[in-house]
């Protein structure tokens, strides 16, 4: 998993309502200079636009977020997904992904779970939600006490604070929803979709 968290210091997280959006969407990401997409199963049509766009743009990493049960990794793992992401940490899925041989993004936020996560032998885990858990000065901590395992921190970044995030010695990459917002995805106005990309990772340098 970390070497996908490390092909990209920022991973859109993607909530589709209309299949039709998919294909339009993900190419205004890739056409801004991001190849790595996360869409979220919490939605009817979020397997079916993994899968169409696995296959209309193979150069794309695409995952599942939001995977919550063994099936649904399954169905991910069917559609095209070539990694998985989830809230939390479950041994289960862990297993399970490992059986599919399915990179697997669980998502942590204590001490406790970094442990657990480290005796499963994870290398990655999602900081979720960062910015409710202390988000920069958790992280920090973190990276002193368990300095092998590097996070991808969600909930509540952004382009103002996503350089502070990526600064930390145990943060790759930072995920988050603010690239793709549903009133342009509503409107789809894929250009100014492109724009925002374009600026995040104009902002990393």
């Amino acid at each position: 998993m970390l070497s996908i968290l490390q092909k990209s210091p920022i991973i859109p997280v993607i909530i589709l309502e209309d299949l039709k959006h998919a294909l339009p969407l993900a190419q205004a990401i890739i056409a801004g200079g991001i190849s790595v997409l996360e869409i979220t199963l919490r939605t009817p049509v979020a397997l079916d636009a993994i899968q169409a766009i696995a296959t209309q743009f193979p150069e794309a990493i695409v995952g599942a977020g939001t995977v919550l049960q063994t099936q649904a990794l399954k169905m991910a793992k069917a559609a095209g997904a070539r990694f998985a992401v989830s809230p939390g940490l479950s041994a289960d899925l862990v297993s399970a992904a490992n059986e599919l041989n399915l990179p697997y993004l669980p998502g942590i936020v204590t001490a406790s779970e970094a442990m657990l996560a480290q005796t499963l032998n994870l290398t990655a885990a999602k900081f979720f939600p960062a910015e409710a858990f202390g988000g920069l000065k958790t992280l920090k901590s973190y990276s002193q006490v368990f300095p092998p395992l590097k996070f991808c921190p969600t909930g509540g970044v952004s382009l103002q604070n996503m350089k502070e995030y990526l600064a930390l010695p145990n943060v790759p990459t930072v995920g988050g929803t603010w690239l793709t917002p549903t009133d342009l995805i509503k409107q789809e106005n894929w250009p100014a979709i492109t724009q925002l990309v374009k600026d995040a990772v104009a902002a990393l340098d």
